[in-house]
């Protein structure tokens, strides 16, 4: 006998852009509509309600969910139970028909890529809506687009869902549409659009405040030779790439005062507010995850929660971190998309993992907000390439056909790797060794701003930023970062007129390195963003965008010298 239908009185009242993006579809009706919104905004409530309305209604008698990982599809199943839908999270493809106990069955995108036919069968037998949850990974390879378009072309509705920046590539995804824009390229078009900034702006997610971690790296080459670099300072991709590995190194110092660093910010979120609070380490690999959470271990006092592979019981251990006191997990691959622990509230960004899609995902993990005031606060390398995806945390991206992935010199492919494998250390040991790296405070990002004139870990000017208040609303960090660097600046003219008067007869100044003088042009941009800001009330981020709009170039944390300049001189005369 078929399980009741879900009773819609009892469905929980839903937040003003699921109500405004389901009357859109009840009006439209179409087979197909996609739905993108942030990571903590509630598109699996959007989509389990957009379910018990079809089912309700008679449409479909049958609902499919399909998601990135197994221990997704009991995070959908019991998120359905809840509501009434009853879907079967243990189908496997030898099952060929699901039990008429359940309304459906959740899948993930790799189990239906083995056996679209048998799915299609499924798909054929009832009328069907199919949910496609983070739909961009049909695009990640041949094999899965092809098995989801033959599995669920016979289904009478389907609701694509994606909380993450598409990429550029040549895959389309099944069943979403694209428009052609004025230079020739397609991009993809959602129906329903709810991202970070409008997210913030309704309270529905929280502040994010990056704090970006410099510092002195040295390493030896496979040939020999022993090179030394700064992280933040301009370089070529290789020895950017070569760099941020040496400072994730767990033998080195950097991870280690970055970890303490991280901790101290923990334990102050606990102590103002938010006491259940929890941390997320993000590793690029399984052998690099056991080492920090020995790290974070010996720092914290307590162990931490270490999750490897998308095994049944890294499941387990999610949920019991979820619903416990402990202060820290760490992980290579379960937490990074979907997984839902809001009381995560301190990240530390230790993989270099370097496409939008994956920081967008990792960042989400952060920012699903309980209650009003609760801020999230992650710990990441002060690499230029994060630095520009964390200055544009409200862009929205769509998926571009036509561009093929490009390339940039980091271990993307490495990390995908060592998601898949045990033994993950590749061929890097190889390529170099690394002999120690220090970690310094660089600045603090929030809202496409950078604030911070730098400090040394362990020193006061430190414990400013790791010490402010865990509870405040988004206005509210805003005047505090601003506060804390005005105080820093003061701090330091004072220091400057407490010097002695320097003698009649003195060397010329040495001119600053070209990291010096482009940090400086930075924070001077940032100044005037900041003032252009309090004048016009138009958010960081789109002052950022439209100088770059009017200028060119990349997000200001890649930009050159020279075009730091013209953007500085443009918004003097905005």
């Amino acid at each position: 006998m078929s399980p009741p239908l879900p009773d819609l009185e009892t469905f929980p009242p839903l937040r003003d852009w699921q109500r405004k993006a389901l009357v859109g579809y009840l009006r439209r009706r179409g087979d197909d509509y996609m739905a993108v919104a942030t990571p903590g905004a509630g598109k699996t409530t959007f989509a389990l309600r957009i379910a018990a309305e079809l089912l309700a209604d008679r449409t479909v008698e049958a609902v499919t969910v399909v998601c990135p990982t197994e221990h997704l599809k009991v995070q959908w199943a019991s998120a359905a139970a809840r509501v009434g839908i009853q879907l079967d999270h243990e189908f496997r493809n030898s099952d060929v028909h699901s039990s008429r106990d359940f309304h459906g069955a959740v899948l993930t995108y790799a189990q239906v890529g083995m056996a679209p036919a048998v799915h299609r069968r499924r798909t054929m037998t009832r009328p069907t809506l199919v949910i496609l949850d983070e739909i961009h990974h049909a695009g990640d390879s041949r094999s899965w687009g092809d098995g989801v378009k033959n599995a669920f072309e016979p289904a009478v509705r389907r609701l694509m869902l994606t909380g993450t920046p598409f990429r550029s590539d040549e895959n389309p995804i099944p069943f979403v549409s694209y428009e052609r824009g004025e230079d020739g390229l397609q991009r993809s078009r959602a129906d329903s659009v709810y991202g970070y900034s409008d997210a913030l702006k309704d309270g529905v997610v929280r502040p994010v405040l990056f704090m970006a971690y410099s510092g002195e790296t040295r390493w030896r080459t496979n040939a020999g030779d022993e090179l030394a670099a700064r992280l933040g300072e301009p370089m070529t991709k290789d020895l950017i790439a070569q760099a941020w590995r040496t400072a994730l190194d767990h033998r080195g110092d950097w991870m280690p005062q970055v970890l303490r660093a991280a901790n101290a910010r923990l334990t102050k979120l606990r102590e103002h507010g938010m006491t259940d609070a929890g941390g997320l380490i993000i590793a690029s690999d399984q052998q690099t995850a056991r080492a920090y959470a020995k790290l974070i271990g010996e720092i914290s006092g307590e162990q931490a929660t270490v999750v490897l592979s998308d095994d049944e019981g890294a499941s387990k251990r999610i949920a019991i971190f979820a619903a416990s006191q402990e202060r820290w997990m760490v992980a290579v691959r379960m937490v990074s998309e979907g997984v839902d622990i809001p009381r995560l509230a301190v990240g530390v960004y230790a993989t270099s993992a370097s496409t939008p899609l994956y920081f967008a995902q990792a960042i989400g993990r952060f920012v699903r907000a309980r209650r009003k005031g609760e801020t999230a606060t992650v710990f990441l390398p002060s690499v230029p390439h994060l630095l520009g995806l964390a200055s544009e945390m409200e862009a929205q991206r769509d998926h571009v056909l036509g561009l093929p992935k490009q390339k940039d010199g980091l271990d993307d492919d490495l990390l995908e790797r060592a998601q898949r494998e045990e033994k993950a250390e590749g061929d890097l040991e190889k390529q170099f060794e690394a002999l120690g790296a220090t970690a310094e405070l660089d600045q603090v990002i929030y809202d496409g701003t950078s604030f911070g004139m730098g400090a040394m870990t362990g020193t006061a000017e430190e414990e400013e930023y790791l010490g402010l208040p865990g509870l405040l609303t988004a206005d509210q960090v805003s005047v505090l970062l601003n506060k804390r660097q005005a105080d820093q600046m003061a701090a330091q003219k004072k220091r400057k007129a407490a010097e002695p008067p320097a003698p009649a007869q003195r060397e010329a100044p040495v001119p600053m390195t070209a990291g010096e003088r482009r940090n400086s042009l930075r924070r001077q941009l940032n100044t005037l963003v900041a003032a252009h800001h309090h004048r016009t009330n138009l958010p960081h981020g789109k002052i950022h965008a439209e100088l770059r709009r009017l200028c060119g170039g990349p997000p200001s944390a890649q930009a050159t010298i020279e075009q730091l300049e013209e953007r500085i001189a443009t918004i003097q005369t905005l």
